[in-house]
């Protein structure tokens, strides 16, 4: 879910020219379980082979990894490794949320209302072991890196940002900010057009939230940051503290010592905090980008999914050429 302080940050829209030959680290499971919950058929159940296995993620996964080569933009995926135990209790809430999602999705179908049963649909996305090793083994023969997080994928892509390796994190939720992600970048894999059950045109665009704008609008600095998305809540502490929004949370981290603000709440902030601020991450991971290996990526498609192989071959040969003249420039980048 991340933490929801979305309509205090300054965005500026951005074009993907913008990102043309920088490097962006994207939170993978934050972008598999986009693919899950929109990339689905009229009636809101997602797309699955002749065997009844979910593939929407390996669709988005293939689709949108190529449309961003194509762009000219370096992609490298983070995954998720131990989570820290103030997960759990958000870990249970999605299943309950999913459970819910789950009985609304069929009393839709029963009523046979497709906007509901889109709606209801999506909530119930489960992201399996499975799924993520399979979707390894496609990035990886996209010939893009993987970098294992030794904990949240986030953390990870904030450090390599620090770092100057990467020019932004992609991901939907503004957990990264907390972590010190010099640069966020939102809905860089979500589809910029898309249909309804009823026909209108969504449209989505690009985001770019910087860390130092967002503290310099805000005026606080970003100790005070963490510590407004810990009133509003996060993964480690879901719901936050009852009764405070986003700017009634700014108004208080201003004027209020940390102490002074979190000493009647039912949590250890304390704690919560230092995830933000001292969580492990991988300092020796490599960045190295390779060829696309056409055979494997038919094999986990074509032969294990049924994709159709026509526009498997059609998608790989528009991003074909540019990864010729550029590959010898990726691995050298570093």
């Amino acid at each position: 879910m991340g933490v929801n302080i979305s309509e205090l940050l300054p965005k500026k829209e951005i074009k993907f020219d913008d990102l043309n030959n920088k490097v962006i680290a994207i939170d993978a499971f934050n972008a598999l379980y986009q693919f899950l919950s929109s990339i689905r058929q009229l009636d809101g159940s997602p797309l699955m082979d002749s065997e009844g296995n979910v593939t929407s993620h390996l669709q988005g996964l293939f689709s949108r990894s190529l449309n961003l080569l194509n762009r000219g933009i370096k992609i490298v995926y983070v995954f998720d490794g131990k989570a820290p135990l103030l997960k759990e209790k958000e870990r249970n809430l999605r299943k309950e949320q999913r459970l819910k999602g789950y009985k609304k999705y069929i009393e839709a179908i029963e009523k046979k209302n497709i906007e509901e049963m889109q709606k209801y649909a999506k909530t119930t996305s489960r992201l399996t072991q499975v799924m993520i090793e399979e979707s390894k083994d496609l990035i990886k023969a996209l010939g893009l890196p993987i970098i294992e997080a030794p904990s949240e994928a986030e953390a990870q892509a904030a450090f390599m940002c620090k770092n100057n390796d990467v020019y932004a994190t992609a991901s939907q939720d503004a957990d990264s900010l907390l972590f010190g992600s010099p640069i966020l970048i939102r809905n860089l894999t979500l589809s910029q057009k898309r249909k309804t059950a009823y026909g209108k045109i969504v449209y989505t665009f690009l985001e770019e939230i910087k860390l130092e704008e967002t503290l310099r609008s805000l005026e606080i600095n970003h100790e005070q940051l963490i510590n407004l998305g810990i009133l509003i809540g996060t993964d480690f502490n879901p719901g936050g503290v009852k009764g405070i929004g986003p700017r009634k949370a700014l108004k208080l981290v201003k004027t209020h010592q940390p102490e002074e603000i979190f000493k009647n709440v039912d949590f250890n902030w304390r704690e919560i905090h230092d995830i933000f601020t001292d969580i492990p991450v991988n300092k020796n991971y490599k960045l190295r980008w390779n060829s696309i290996h056409e055979e494997g990526l038919k094999e986990i498609l074509i032969e294990k999914h049924d994709f159709n192989e026509e526009r498997i071959d059609l998608a790989l040969e528009k991003v074909k050429n540019i990864l010729k003249k550029e590959q010898n420039n990726l691995t050298k980048f570093f």
